[in-house]
């Protein structure tokens, strides 16, 4: 069997590559180029060299594969449309389903390898009749939220090697094999927003100048100036320079009047959502209400719900329990125990 395996420069990844020659894949390595801007980028001339330098430590051909006209399409094009729509993407997630596990997977094929591995933290199985996407093993470094989107197909193709792996293992295999990035710290922003500053970006991205706006009360009474309603996020406190007499949180944003409303806390609880783009991986298709446990940002626990089928592929999701700023534009993504039975974009709060 021959695998590409996707190599960012990181440890996670270089480990996977390791791993999956140690379980007799004759393998490939590839470092999928998708960002470069004039921050650093995740395929920045260091990243490519490390990935590269590990490839050769293990004996294996190496490549880089330009994919950043597909990133700028499927990924920050989304990305900006989304908050200009008033909605709060997750990149990460359409990133993964559109470029490493759809565009990888396509190159792979095309390079005649049978499968693609990577070094994300989740597990794969085959249960007789469908492919399983199910948590890792280490729970805190579990990366199948992100995952969701993977279908049948990609799923029967791919190999994550780490899923029974904890991050201190990982690091451990690294240093016994003298990789060179065994203890590079971990990405964590995205990739082509490294400062956080999500309100620069669009600007510069756009090049336009958004407009300020009013701040609202609950009550519709003006209580401040806001640099943008684009700039805002439901549950968002820092950076409102508003003075109540009480900390207050964005509850919610009108893009077409560039008004943000805030409240107190108790304000962004709510206990339903309807969400659509679902794709489903423990069962075909949802037909009956079904119990679930749900997740609606990938640090949280999952809390109990119930999920029932709508019209038009939708799916309404309504918790046991009041949840805290539900927010559209974001995952909702339901488990059965540690099995992901799938997933969808939130469009409504119910």
């Amino acid at each position: 069997m021959k695998a590409l395996i996707g190599m960012s420069g990181g440890v996670d990844s270089s480990v996977a590559a390791y791993r999956m020659l140690q379980e007799g894949y004759t393998c490939v390595g590839a470092t999928m180029c998708l960002y470069t801007g004039q921050d650093t980028g995740c395929c920045d001339t260091a990243n490519i060299s490390d990935a590269q330098a590990v490839a050769d430590r293990l004996g294996i051909p190496f490549r880089v594969l330009d994919f950043s006209a597909d990133f700028k399409a499927r990924v920050m094009d989304h990305f900006t449309c989304s908050y200009e729509s008033g909605l709060t993407p997750n990149p990460c997630i359409e990133c993964n389903r559109h470029l490493k596990f759809d565009k990888f997977l396509q190159s792979a094929l095309e390079l005649g390898c049978d499968c693609i591995a990577t070094g994300h933290y989740a597990r794969i199985e085959y249960n007789g009749s469908r492919y399983l996407l199910r948590k890792a093993a280490d729970e805190a470094k579990d990366q199948s939220y992100f995952l969701y989107t993977l279908t049948q197909q990609q799923l029967q193709r791919t190999r994550f090697p780490l899923g029974a792996l904890t991050k201190a293992d990982a690091r451990r295999i690294a240093q016994e094999q003298g990789f060179l990035n065994a203890k590079k710290r971990d990405s964590q922003d995205v990739c082509f927003i490294p400062d956080g500053d999500y309100l620069a970006f669009l600007q510069r991205y756009t090049g336009k100048t958004y407009p300020a706006g009013n701040y609202l009360d609950q009550n519709g009474n003006i209580v401040g100036t806001h640099k943008g309603a684009v700039a805002y996020t439901l549950g968002q406190r820092k950076g409102l320079n508003l003075a109540m007499g009480q900390p207050v949180y964005v509850c919610g944003k009108d893009m077409a009047q560039n008004t943000v409303t805030v409240g107190p806390n108790e304000a962004l609880y709510r206990k339903a959502l309807l969400a659509n783009d679902w794709n489903w991986i423990a069962i075909e298709g949802l037909t009956a209400p079904i119990r679930v446990y749900a997740k609606v940002r990938s640090r949280m626990a999952e809390q109990p719900a119930t999920v029932y089928p709508e019209k038009d592929g939708f799916a309404r999701v309504v918790f046991d329990q009041p949840q805290r700023a539900l927010t559209p534009g974001q995952a909702v993504v339901l488990y059965d125990g540690d099995t992901v039975i799938g997933g969808g974009t939130i469009t409504e709060i119910l």
